[in-house]
């Protein structure tokens, strides 16, 4: 059986047996797999790692995979997303689906059955198309945001924070998480570069056409990114 093209592929499973288990058997097919515990794990991604199907179970802790699975689809609309889970109730699975699930497996999967689920939601899945001038779209692997005003040219610090705050839940990071990040000091001194960092992107978003405090300061806190924005 033909495997077709490589696919990149999000796991999120909090059993880490399983976990591995599933990473290794997509991963076996040839695809790029990466494998988190948690949806609070997401900033741990690879910075210019997005995924083309997110497989998801719904039983996460924290963060719930239906809300994960949520999110994803509002930064990412074009993102495949399979739920696995053990609740097999109508009224969970229909839960699903509203959270923006493509496919819902119930628990145990067969690798086969999974495998198979995956390549049938990749020949599904639209190509990549070019962003719609009105909305600020990220492109993670070149470090350009293509904005109203035409696209713009990220510093990579500058693409890594929005990337961050976007895939933070309520698009908020406290500032030690962005110091993390960013591979910065966890000092006044890291702090002070990225209080220039944030005013600086601050200042390029409004010029391209984002609307007033496109990244919101918590006083004591951290950021907020407080206007629409996707990935690709």
């Amino acid at each position: 059986m033909n495997p077709g093209p490589p696919i990149k592929l999000l796991v999120v499973e909090d059993h880490l047996a399983l976990l591995d288990v599933t990473v290794d058997t997509l991963a076996a097919r040839g695809h790029e797999v990466v494998g988190i515990d948690s949806a609070e794990a997401l900033d741990e991604l690879p910075a210019h790692f997005v995924a083309d199907i997110a497989v998801i179970d719904v039983n996460l802790p924290g963060e719930s995979g239906l809300n994960l699975a949520q999110r994803l689809r509002q930064i990412q609309p074009g993102i495949g997303i399979i739920m696995v889970t053990a609740l097999t109730a109508l009224e969970q699975k229909l839960a699903g689906y509203a959270h923006g699930a493509d496919l819902y497996l119930t628990k145990p999967t067969a690798p086969e059955e999974l495998c198979a689920a995956v390549a049938a939601l990749a020949n599904r899945l639209q190509p990549p198309v070019t962003p719609s001038s009105q909305v600020f779209t990220l492109d993670t692997a070149t470090g350009l945001l293509h904005t109203p005003q035409g696209s713009l040219v990220l510093r990579g610090s500058e693409s890594m924070l929005l990337h961050a705050l976007l895939l933070a839940p309520d698009h908020t990071l406290e500032i030690y998480q962005a110091l993390e990040r960013l591979d910065k000091p966890l000092d006044a001194s890291g702090k002070a570069q990225l209080e220039v960092l944030v005013s600086r992107l601050r200042s390029k978003l409004v010029a391209h056409g984002a609307p007033a405090g496109p990244i919101r300061a918590l006083r004591g806190k951290g950021y907020r990114l407080c206007m629409p924005l996707q990935i690709r």
